[in-house]
């Protein structure tokens, strides 16, 4: 019998991408049939998962999967992180966040200029059972928007330290296999695949 686990998102891009990276005999992601209005003050990446994958689960009355990501800068510790998506205010488009984030760091030597993307999964099936899984990605920020045929978000200005030089926007199979969340997945999909119920 295969399992539905509610997707916390009602985003057709999100609900195709983690479908595609979640691999599980026993359980099958399916996305939300719409969005809740989920108030994301967690402290932590952990700790917003979790709200919004219990409310989900609550409402849906099925286990349900959140994920809480974002950029962090060392140059810019208050900045992004958990604001990530709120970067700048309210209405930006991507283009607008990232080159307001180069902006502000147009005086920042390239010696300090390191960064991560960050993702945390929260597989929530009853206040008992609750699993968490972590990815990241070590890089730097460029010094220029650098797009390629894919990406969103900060990929174009996101330098990954195994792509000599290229943007996430540049490589986007790469980014596919490596992201901060196909790497939270490998340690969800090896959890899973021993799952006792």
């Amino acid at each position: 019998m295969i399992h539905e686990i509610i997707l916390a998102s009602s985003n057709a891009h999100k609900v195709s991408e983690m479908k595609d990276l979640f691999f599980s005999k026993d359980f099958k992601i399916v996305g939300a049939p719409e969005k809740l209005e989920v108030i994301e003050d967690g402290k932590s990446f952990f700790e917003n998962a979790l709200l919004k994958a219990k409310a989900y689960s609550k409402k849906y009355k099925k286990p349900a999967l959140a994920d809480d990501s974002g950029l962090c800068v060392e140059a810019l510790p208050d900045k992004l992180g958990l604001e990530t998506a709120r970067y700048g205010g309210e209405g930006l488009s991507d283009r607008q966040r990232w080159e307001l984030l180069l902006k502000e760091m147009s005086s920042v030597p390239a010696e300090k200029r390191q960064a991560y993307f960050c993702c945390v999964l929260c597989f929530y099936f009853s206040d008992d059972e609750i699993y968490y899984f972590e990815g990241r990605v070590q890089g730097v920020i460029s010094e220029q928007g650098q797009e390629g045929e894919g990406g969103f978000g900060y990929d174009p200005v996101f330098l990954p330290e195994e792509l000599a030089g290229k943007s996430l926007a540049e490589d986007t199979k790469w980014k596919m296999e490596n992201s901060h969340r196909s790497k939270a997945f490998e340690h969800a999909n090896k959890f899973f695949k021993n799952y006792k119920f």
